[in-house]
């Protein structure tokens, strides 16, 4: 049953251009431009009238964009909760001028050994964590540690859990990976690991949304009884100032924008697209945690079920509950 009809979330893509060369990700191998104010603050108004609650900041690295500052506040002004994820070599440097503009502001991490997160993200870019924390608390910040979770570095939670997080007074955030395109992760994580992510999400300060667990264990999405909702959740801008669909990680088809983004939305051919949302060959056996964290929010079966305990500890931790009402 649907229970909400209109999408919750935009994916904005600021750029595709990275400083880090992450080993997991191909975004920071495609040209981009970056998006203009102007643009933007047209998007927002859309947004806003199409019901859209929260706009992801994303890229590549969305601090490489010089007004960064400026789109966040417009952002806020327009009532958006917003949500940034960063790699941290930038963050000490916008620190200051980010104060009080991201409601969910995340740091990646990949290893809490420097060496090896170095070498997951292609770039030395630890120290700039360990120094972004630092500066975020001074500023009253309230960052979350964003750790991908691979078969690989599963037994280090322990370790970022606490010399990292709790020592900072931080929120753990365990994003299980998924492969997408031609990008391969790894192995597949197994059902041990699986069953120990279950087992640290029950832990006070950490959230991991309970149905991404749910999902690896049924096989992902699958297309003759599709969870996924990613076209109808999730509004994907490009940096070209185009509604991508279904989702930015198949990217089918790309709709310019030109300043209308409402009738975009709403166009026949758009709402046809929509219609087929986790129904493509390449959807099958997909868990992408961008988009199937809004899906689980707008339709009632077992994965709402499985997500409305974390969701609510989630969101009473960072305090944005109300602003989800």
């Amino acid at each position: 049953m649907r229970l909400i009809s209109h999408p919750v979330l935009c994916n904005y893509y600021v750029t595709y251009r990275c400083n880090a060369r992450c080993g997991f990700c191909d975004i920071w191998e495609r040209p981009s431009p970056y998006i203009d104010i102007q643009t933007a603050e047209t998007n927002f108004k859309d947004l806003k009238r199409l019901g859209v609650k929260v706009v992801d900041f994303t890229g590549g690295e969305p601090l490489l964009h010089r007004q960064i500052d400026k789109l966040l506040a417009l952002a806020k002004d327009h009532g958006f909760i917003t949500t940034l994820t960063t790699n941290c070599l930038l963050y000490p440097k916008w620190a200051e001028q980010l104060k009080g503009k991201i409601d969910m502001l995340h740091f990646s991490l990949d290893s809490p050994d420097k060496e090896e997160h170095n070498r997951s993200r292609g770039v030395a870019c630890y120290d700039f964590l360990i120094e972004s924390i630092a500066k975020a608390k001074l500023l009253g910040e309230k960052p979350d540690i964003l750790f991908t979770i691979f078969e690989t570095n599963v037994h280090q939670i322990e370790d970022v859990y606490n010399n990292i997080c709790k020592p900072n007074g931080l929120v753990l955030i365990l994003n299980p990976v998924f492969d997408y395109h031609e990008v391969s992760t790894g192995e597949r994580l197994s059902d041990s690991t699986l069953l120990k992510l279950q087992e640290w999400a029950r832990k006070p300060g950490v959230y991991l949304n309970e149905a991404f667990i749910q999902l690896r264990k049924d096989g992902g999405n699958h297309v003759n009884k599709p969870v996924c909702k990613a076209g109808s959740s999730t509004i994907v801008i490009s940096p070209e100032n185009e509604l991508v669909l279904p989702c930015y990680h198949l990217g089918i088809k790309s709709f310019a924008i030109n300043g209308n983004l409402y009738q975009v939305y709403k166009s026949e051919e758009v709402q046809k697209l929509i219609s087929l949302e986790g129904k493509f060959p390449q959807c099958e056996g997909c868990t992408i945690n961008c988009y199937m964290q809004p899906s689980f929010a707008v339709e009632l079966n077992k994965y709402w079920w499985k997500a409305l305990p974390s969701t609510i500890k989630y969101n009473r931790m960072k305090g944005t509950w109300k602003q989800l009402l």
